[in-house]
């Protein structure tokens, strides 16, 4: 008999816990969270974790043979500790030695951009219309840009445990410095933060993404149309080295970035100038899942 699918989606803010029945049948049979309470350090952090699990058996009957994780970072494969985690008291942490001597049963880890790419291909837009897919690349855009590669159905973590990490590469001088130490990262220049800089760069006004998207596609604002038309260029470009590389079968795009439907026009017609092909056949596509993917993915982990 199958056993249920446990995950555990790890924020900064929020700790989300999740039981499937199985593959086949996403319907949670229990989903509740936590808050994760960072601010008070690592060991606090796992306590949140223990407590949250309890909580989950207590209010499910069962008992977990072993949990997925979606983490915030990656846990490095050769050293075995946490890292490039914006919840920064996880970084350098045993995390998943920890978690398994605390709850005493294997656990598997990922980060959230692999588990957002898993759950759209097990139950997501993946499933629903590109059901046949081998290599899927799943891209979060928000407050930064990260990626997850998924393929025959399980998350590609490489040798670094840093496969799909796209928004440290190499993409214009134009987007400055990035936290990372490196200098014009595609964070830096289509991340939503940076579409909202390069605005105010130029205006010397401060205002949201959402107003500047608002404001594009009312022709009211020459600046705002300016700055969607970079982040669609910047997109097809940036995209393009991920295309040539792996050669996907479905692009799935989640994040608040990804919400901005000109990316799947000007930035296909962009990344069709780039790409090492004369046409662009690969489906680039909007996630089905919203706030589901992260602890769903988690849960897929140990399927």
């Amino acid at each position: 008999m199958n056993q249920p699918l446990w995950g555990i989606d790890l924020g900064g803010t929020k700790i989300e816990g999740a039981i499937l029945p199985s593959l086949n049948d996403p319907e949670p049979i229990i989903r509740t969270r936590v808050d994760t309470e960072a601010s008070k350090g690592y060991e606090h952090i796992l306590k949140q974790i223990e407590k949250l699990i309890k909580q989950m058996e207590n209010d499910s009957g069962l008992t977990p043979r072993k949990i997925g994780f979606g983490t915030p970072g990656v846990l490095d494969p050769h050293l075995q500790t946490m890292k490039n985690c914006n919840s920064t008291a996880l970084n350098g942490m045993p995390l998943k030695k920890d978690l398994e001597d605390l709850l005493k049963i294997p656990v598997e880890l990922a980060n959230d951009a692999n588990c957002f790419a898993l759950a759209e291909t097990h139950w997501g837009i993946v499933k629903q219309k590109f059901p046949n897919a081998s290599v899927v690349f799943g891209i979060i855009m928000g407050s930064g840009v990260g990626g997850g590669i998924v393929i025959d159905g399980k998350v590609w973590s490489g040798c670094h445990g840093i496969a799909g990490e796209w928004g440290h590469n190499y993409l214009d001088d134009s987007g400055g410095a990035c936290y990372c130490g490196k200098t014009g990262c595609v964070e830096t220049i289509i991340s939503g933060p940076a579409l909202q800089r390069f605005y105010a760069s130029v205006t010397g006004n401060k205002i949201t993404l959402k107003e500047i998207v608002l404001r594009y596609q009312q022709h009211s604002d020459e600046t705002a149309s300016q700055t969607i038309q970079r982040l669609c260029r910047f997109f097809g470009k940036a995209v393009s080295v991920v295309t040539n590389l792996l050669d996907p079968d479905v692009i799935v795009v989640g994040g608040g970035v990804g919400n901005i439907d000109a990316i799947y026009t000007e930035g296909l017609k962009s990344l069709k100038e780039f790409i090492f092909n004369n046409r662009v056949d690969v489906p680039i596509v909007k996630p089905s899942l919203g706030d589901s993917a992260g602890v769903f993915g988690a849960a897929a982990l140990v399927a």
